[in-house]
């Protein structure tokens, strides 16, 4: 198997190349920057420019897995000119691999595995949300995440295996909220947001990985939800990364108008209430390492710089 990854010198990214290198996967890469186009045994880089829709095909030779991470942070502030980044950056980029894959032929593929987000589920307390629900939360991230998700729909005419992981909070020290989480904290500042009863599901870095190669390597099609099987609110969040970190909580908790006065329509994000099931996932087979919050903070804050600096090991040509 060789996997073509784009997207792959991000926080999900490195980390599945990670997980693909321990498997001794040999992976193609896309980068934006010809400045980081390397090659080795392990892995070999290709320009590509989604926004001119320029892509070297050489990228897919050999590739029966293609693995899309590519888009733009939906974590700078929304101004409309950035939410069309958010935007375009997703969709250029599926439009860009499927005219590749049109013009060299699809015959080898037999798996795409592309992200999504759980943001299209719509914002609520109450509400247990599985795979197969086909709701879509009235706000930009829904709506960004509605099309990103017809684009990857686009790709079922090919003769391969289409399957997209709605990712939720990637817990990770490397990067993502949590690291943004715990910075407060450390300085007695940190608190909830709210009333912290909005859910947070999450999951450890380290099984998203996974995930996205048990899937690929199965062949699997259809949507899972990228998370693990025990959501929490954002007051137990904060608390037990509070309790890891050694750190009291003093300070109630943050009024929701605050945070809109700071970071505009963005502080969405951090009132969002979405408790997802993970079952769909875990029908196929699929094993979580990390069950629980708790064990998965102290996890990573044990590990620390090691975890950060083995995956850095495997992508340090990337960046």
């Amino acid at each position: 198997m060789k996997v073509l990854i784009t997207g792959a010198t991000g926080l999900v990214g490195k980390a599945i190349v990670k997980e693909l290198h321990s498997k001794g996967v040999q992976i193609n890469y896309l980068t934006t920057s010809r400045e980081k186009i390397a090659h080795s045994e392990d892995y070999q880089g290709f320009y590509w420019n989604p926004a001119k829709r320029e892509i070297d095909e050489n990228c897919f030779t050999d590739v029966s897995v293609i693995i899309n991470l590519a888009g733009a942070s939906i974590s700078k502030k929304w101004t409309e000119s950035y939410k069309k980044i958010v935007l375009n950056s997703r969709i250029d980029s599926l439009k860009t691999l499927k005219m590749g894959l049109e013009k060299v032929g699809s015959e080898e593929i037999d798996s795409f595995v592309s992200a999504s987000a759980i943001g299209i589920y719509p914002n609520s307390l109450s509400t247990y949300y599985t795979n197969d629900v086909n709701e879509v939360d009235d706000s930009f991230l829904g709506e960004v995440v509605k099309a990103w998700e017809d684009e990857i729909a686009t790709f079922e005419v090919f003769d391969f295996k289409v399957a997209k992981i709605r990712i939720g909070l990637v817990l990770s020290t490397e990067g993502g909220a949590l690291p943004k989480m715990a910075q407060p904290i450390k300085y007695y500042v940190g608190a909830a947001f709210g009333s912290g009863e909005q859910w947070q599901s999450w999951i450890h870095i380290e099984d998203l990985a996974r995930m996205f190669v048990f899937i690929a390597s199965n062949n699997l099609s259809g949507t899972y939800n990228g998370v693990a099987p025990n959501p929490v609110t954002n007051n137990k969040l904060t608390m037990e990364l509070a309790k890891v970190l050694g750190k009291p909580l003093i300070l109630p908790n943050v009024p929701e108008f605050m945070m809109k006065m700071i970071l505009g329509e963005m502080a969405y994000l951090l009132f969002a209430s979405q408790r997802v099931s993970s079952k769909g996932i875990e029908e196929q087979g699929f094993t979580f390492k990390y069950l629980n919050i708790c064990k998965s903070l102290e996890a990573l804050y044990q590990k620390g710089s090691d975890e950060e600096n083995s995956i850095s090991t495997y992508t340090k040509e990337y960046v």
